[in-house]
């Protein structure tokens, strides 16, 4: 038989206090809460296009065209996504002489997302109509060309 002396009762007694008082001692609230706040976000920004000079000495009416190179850059924070591109004549420098004058083809580039500060090349073709008018006017003319890049 198991003989239980004081000192041993002591122990047990203190030991079995402290775990009692320990497991009142992790006792706590629950509680929930939300909270609210807002953002704002940025803006697209507009594409910068550029168009490399190129020599149209080459053009006459009804002759070979020439290829014209552009650049689109995007100048935002973040991507934004190139879907079209339009190249055209603008004006002159002689204004008998029109954009009937010339005609651009669609463009070629690679459309999709643009990484912030990319650059995407395209290019397009120019040629000068036929007419069936005198077309002395686009001698030696400046032929100002514009794309427009959305």
């Amino acid at each position: 038989m198991l003989r239980m002396t004081k000192k041993k009762a002591a122990v047990i007694g203190g030991v079995t206090a402290a775990v009692v008082t320990g497991g009142v001692a992790f006792a706590y609230w629950t509680s929930d809460g939300t909270g609210t706040g807002s953002v704002t976000t940025g803006d697209s920004v507009a594409w910068e296009v550029t168009i490399d000079s190129t020599d149209l000495g080459g053009l006459t009416p009804g002759g070979p065209g020439e290829t014209v190179t552009f650049h689109v850059k995007n100048n935002n924070t973040g991507v934004q996504a190139l879907q079209d591109t339009v190249a055209s004549v603008v004006d002159t420098s002689n204004s008998g002489c029109t954009d009937a004058d010339f005609d651009v083809s669609a463009t070629t580039i690679t459309y999709g997302d643009v990484a912030a500060g990319g650059t995407v090349d395209g290019t397009f073709e120019i040629t000068m109509v036929n007419r069936a008018a005198n077309q002395d006017a686009c001698k030696n003319v400046t032929v100002n060309l514009e794309v427009a890049a959305s």
